[in-house]
Order: C-alpha cells, then sequence, then structure tokens
C-alpha cells in the first residue's frame, strides 16, 4: 500500500497539517516547528512524490489532496506553502468540515498570469517544464533561486532550502513536472469565494513568484479573508522572516481561539 511519509510532533492538543512546496519537502517546517512543538500537534508530510514520499506517480490537485486527507487528522488548521497552498486549499474546499482554518503562505489560487491576473507567465513554466527532462538539478536550483530573490538572505536561504532538497531523495521528473502543471493550469479563484471558515494569506513583498499585487484583488473578492505582507521577504517568508511569520499566525489562531 502506498503511504506517505508522515510525522508528528508537540504536545499541544491543536492539530496543524503543514504542507511543503514545489520540490521540496517537510523539512522546510524544521525551524517553525522548533517554536510551535510546545503549543501544538504539528502534522509534517512529504506531498505524494516528494521527498520521502516516492510511492507516487505524478497526480493531479484533486488527487494530491486526496491522498493527504486519508491520512490527515479528521479536524485541523491546515498550512501551505505555495504549491501546498492550493493542497490545502483543495481540502477546505472537498471537506470543509475537516478544516479549522486554512493559512495559504505565498501562495495564490491561480498561479499563472493571464489577461489582468498577474502571476508567472505560463511560458516560463512551460520552459521549467522542457528543461526538466534536460537538466534536472540546473532547474530544480534556478526555480529554489527564484523562490529567495530580492529577500536581505537570499544567498543563505536558497543555499538552506537547496539543502532540504539535495539532503533526501530527488523526485522523479514526472513529479516535478506534474507539480508545475498544477502551478501552470490550476485556478481557485472563484471557487474559493464560497469558504466560510477562518482563512488567513500571508505573502512576502519581494515575491516573484506570487506578486503583491494579488493582495487587494483578493482582499475584494474573498472579503471574509485575512491577509498580510512581510516586509522585506520573498517567497520563503517563514525561512527569511520567522519571528514575524510566526506571530502573524499566531495572532490569527488566537483571534479565532485556535491557539
Amino acid at each position: 500500500m502506498k503511504r506517505l511519509y508522515w510525522q508528528t510532533l508537540g504536545e499541544g492538543s491543536r492539530d496543524i497539517v503543514l504542507l511543503h512546496g514545489w520540490g521540496l519537502n517537510a523539512e522546510v517546517w524544521r525551524y517553525i516547528a522548533e517554536r510551535w512543538t510546545p503549543h501544538f500537534r504539528l502534522h509534517l508530510l512529504d506531498l505524494p512524490g516528494y521527498g520521502r514520499s516516492q510511492d507516487f506517480g505524478a497526480l493531479s490537485l484533486p488527487e494530491m489532496t486526496e491522498v493527504v486527507l486519508a491520512q490527515a487528522p479528521e479536524k485541523a488548521v491546515w498550512m501551505g506553502w505555495s504549491l501546498g497552498g492550493l493542497v490545502a486549499s483543495q481540502a477546505a474546499l472537498v471537506a470543509p468540515q475537516r478544516v479549522e482554518a486554512l493559512i495559504t503562505v505565498a501562495s495564490s489560487p491561480c498561479f499563472a498570469a493571464h489577461d489582468d491576473w498577474p502571476g508567472i507567465r505560463p511560458d516560463v513554466l512551460q520552459g521549467f517544464q522542457h528543461q526538466l527532462s534536460e537538466d534536472f538539478q540546473r532547474t530544480v536550483e534556478r526555480f529554489l533561486a527564484l523562490q529567495t530573490l530580492g529577500s536581505e538572505s537570499a544567498r543563505q536561504d536558497a543555499r538552506m532550502l537547496k539543502s532540504m532538497v539535495l539532503d533526501l531523495a530527488i523526485p522523479p521528473v514526472e513529479v516535478l513536472s506534474g507539480g508545475l502543471d498544477i502551478l501552470n493550469h490550476v485556478d481557485l479563484t472563484q471557487s474559493m469565494q464560497t469558504l466560510t471558515l477562518p482563512l488567513l494569506r500571508l505573502y512576502g513583498a519581494l515575491d516573484g513568484l506570487v506578486p503583491r499585487k494579488i493582495v487587494p484583488m483578493l482582499d475584494e473578492k474573498w472579503p471574509r479573508s485575512r491577509s498580510a505582507i512581510i516586509a522585506k521577504s520573498s517567497h520563503a517568508p517563514f525561512i527569511s522572516h520567522p519571528d514575524a511569520f510566526c506571530s502573524l499566525i499566531e495572532d490569527f489562531l488566537g483571534a479565532h481561539d485556535l491557539m
């Protein structure tokens, strides 16, 4: 039977499911976990096909979400970074009774730019997909560099993200390509308007993958949600600005009696 790599840490009574981004694994949350284990029960997992969950091939967003839900607690706060934000959002859409609150980090309901929507140009994502088959490691390293570009600690953050990839088995090209396909084609903008559960959206002011221009646009589309932009941070604010990042989430959870 195919199973996800899943580790549960912490002493608290509140469950938080933590979902990483494209190309990476649960190790991205280690520094946050050290701060939160006295207060929460954290569920760190490698998404299907990534890290230590390599029994899986490329999956669609609904398939990936179904696999994660099968092992998740009956009720939890779900937090997803980048691609993981789409998985967490999909879980909230298909199983809202199991999601106490949703937190998306440097994520977008639609990553690809189109018409008046800011995002990653589709040709850039298609270029990454093409390059994966030619020079896998360099393509992944380029994408990781984009995630930290602009922050004051960009080089250090990029090295940290790179070590998290190279310290574990590298995901198969088909899984990485499938993940880029999700980023290129999924659009949850309209469907998420129906969500009534507590929703916090966190962004990096210097993020080149999820432009801050989408923040007021989603504030208007999703008036029940709450947003915050972390100054001087890029696509990985929990690594570059962990104190500000954790404080925003703790304030949000406290406001909804979820601490």
